[in-house]
């Protein structure tokens, strides 16, 4: 299995060939021109993740192009980077670099978006869903709707949800069954303000950096611990430099998959069609792929790591300690956007 390192080389995987060196590349246009290809058109896009080829993000992206590949009749070519290779490791970067066009594709999660727009991090919220099904229902009940409103602000299509799963926390120190128990660790949070602020609230140290500097960071000691799902903590081997993980959920994470907006629109409407019906399945795939892994990866954390599932009663006790972190942000998700999201 491929490990998170310190240093990390380019990866990327291609599709398809690219039919000859005068293939027409899909360029930005107006975002509200019409459609202007002929449907025949032969296209070479660029995809990043933000984390390792080992993740079932990297194996929902492979899908995507295979895809893509397929229903074109090989006219669509997908080279897929981990790690946001193409901006140096920082999500955001990546994020902006979609909108501008600089390329095509990515999956990302909310939080990263919502360094830019903090209506993002509604879907976000602490212990917003007890499980799976209420927040897929709330997805398919306007939750989706709502954040394909949100990307087309910033000059991104979204081609439907993926899924990191619910966050845990990790650390080296101690076990986690208290809000107490949390206070003083330094931990790596996801790059938003929201989550710097849970953990604020709670007593702990939190601080923002890449994610391809996790696995050092925690190596070495710089940091105690980390919060993510199953599937990013297993396929990048932090239990290997972890002691205790706490099973918690109490943050739902899907994944935006994004196209930049311009190069969408200049598609035309049967080429459109192959790539919403391809970002569909491949979501679809990505999402029970990162389900049913869930417990193969626990299983596997639990024979390196103490873990601690937390029981429904522990977890009043930090649902009320995050009250004051849901009272400053209701007017910063919006009324419009929070309802949209609420569990069904």
């Amino acid at each position: 299995m491929l490990y998170l390192k310190e240093e990390i080389g380019l990866k990327k995987i291609t599709f398809a060939a690219v039919i000859a060196a005068s293939a027409l590349v899909l360029t930005a246009c107006s975002s509200g021109g019409a459609a202007t290809g002929s449907g025949d058109e032969t296209y070479n896009w660029d995809m990043t993740i933000t984390v390792s080829e080992t993740s079932t993000w990297w194996a929902g992206a492979e899908k995507f192009g295979e895809l893509l590949d397929e229903k074109s009749d090989g006219r669509m070519t997908l080279n897929i980077f981990a790690n946001e290779q193409l901006s140096g490791g920082d999500p955001a970067a990546g994020v902006e670099m979609l909108t501008n066009g600089d390329k095509t594709f990515s999956y990302n999660s909310p939080i990263i978006y919502s360094g830019i727009d903090p209506r993002f991090s509604a879907i976000t919220a602490p212990f917003l869903y007890a499980d799976y099904e209420e927040a897929d229902a709330a997805i398919a009940d306007g939750g989706a709707a709502a954040y394909e409103k949100l990307t087309e602000d910033l000059n991104i299509k979204m081609l439907g949800f993926g899924e990191s799963g619910f966050r845990q926390v990790t650390n080296s120190k101690k076990e986690i069954t208290t809000p107490s128990d949390i206070a003083g660790l330094k931990l790596r949070v996801a790059g938003s303000e929201l989550f710097l602020n849970i953990y604020q609230e709670l007593g702990a140290d939190p601080v923002t950096m890449n994610f391809s500097e996790v696995f050092t960071s925690l190596q070495n000691g710089t940091i105690d611990g980390q919060e993510n799902p199953f599937d990013v903590i297993s396929s990048n081997g932090l239990m290997e430099v972890q002691g205790y993980l706490s099973v918690w959920n109490y943050v739902y994470d899907p994944l935006i998959l994004g196209m930049n907006l311009d190069q969408y629109n200049a598609l035309s409407d049967a080429d459109k069609a192959i790539v919403d019906e391809a970002a569909a399945e491949a979501n679809e795939f990505q999402i029970k792929l990162s389900r049913d892994a869930e417990a193969t990866q626990l299983a596997e954390m639990k024979e390196q790591m103490k873990v601690t599932e937390l029981s429904p009663a522990q977890l009043v006790a930090f649902r009320e300690a995050l009250q004051p972190v849901y009272d400053r942000y209701e007017s910063k998700w919006t009324a419009e956007v929070l309802e949209a999201v609420q569990p069904k």
